[in-house]
């Protein structure tokens, strides 16, 4: 694991950032650069916490539809290092979130789709869906599904406020994050560095419920893109690096590109259009 004072400065992502340069969008987002805040930051009061929360929820949701290309890298001990391409469809004002694989060939045409807060995995090799829990590892990659879909953290957590710290060079407010009663996620326990200056998060960490940690997570890189139906921007993060606490030395890079907030087709969250796609 990379310190918390070099975090912003890990390997570089080499090949990984070279396929990466081709684009589908017609207007790429505006991507925002962590800036250390110009004045201390002072500590929030409990309504600016909830306000915190639901902001961090509000800026990455489109009351239309969002569409970007995603490479993942994926790095395991002693194997070679494997990069997917694929693309993600969400539908923020229904729920619903849709998978694509595109490559590499043998994942080519798998794709998972959610649902009426159901998760779906579809092997076109089989031609069988399957459920899937919240803890999925998208495509064999530490990556899940909540780093792909909306933030719903104000629905699904409780939050305590536990001071501000330093990250790097930046000053943070860290919380901790509870889940409610009866939700369905991933990790029942977070902790969240929040930027004081920018409000992004820029480090996450997961715990199980008997408060082992999971995974790390970082988030150096944002972007926002004016959304015409939301009527406000709407931020998406850029880049996310994932450590795997359990297995370590695992680890997995996603690059998020070329956002699209353009109306998609109107019924193609369903099984049966992500079958066509994967013929």
């Amino acid at each position: 694991m990379a310190s918390v004072m070099n975090w912003m400065t890990i390997a570089s992502l080499g090949a990984l950032n070279a396929i990466c340069s081709l684009s589908f969008a017609q207007e790429k987002p505006q991507e925002v650069e962590e800036k250390p805040a110009m004045e201390p930051a002072r500590p929030w009061t409990p309504d600016e916490v909830k306000a915190a929360i639901k902001q961090i929820d509000d800026r990455q949701k489109n009351s239309g539809d969002y569409k970007t290309l995603v490479y993942i890298e994926r790095k395991e001990k002693e194997k070679n290092d494997v990069v997917f391409e694929a693309v993600v469809y969400r539908r923020d004002i229904d729920e619903k979130l849709m998978i694509l694989f595109l490559n590499p060939k043998s994942e080519r045409g798998k794709g998972y789709l959610r649902l009426e807060k159901n998760m779906w995995m579809y092997d076109p090799a089989t031609g069988k869906w399957e459920r899937r829990t919240e803890r999925e590892r998208i495509g064999g990659t530490d990556s899940r599904r909540a780093d792909f879909d909306q933030s719903n953290l104000a629905n699904e957590y409780d939050t305590t406020y536990k001071g501000l710290e330093k990250l790097g060079k930046f000053e943070v407010h860290r919380l901790e994050l509870l889940a409610r009663k009866g939700v369905d996620v991933a990790y029942p326990q977070l902790s969240l560095w929040v930027s004081a200056a920018s409000g992004n998060v820029l480090k996450r960490q997961e715990f199980a419920a008997s408060g082992k940690l999971m995974r790390t997570s970082y988030t150096p890189k944002w972007a926002k893109k004016f959304s015409p139906s939301k009527g406000a921007d709407v931020w998406t993060a850029k880049e996310i690096r994932i450590f795997d606490e359990v297995e370590k030395g695992n680890s997995t890079v996603i690059l998020l590109k070329d956002q699209d907030l353009r109306s998609l087709t109107v019924n193609m969250f369903t099984k049966a259009w992500l079958e066509t796609q994967s013929r």
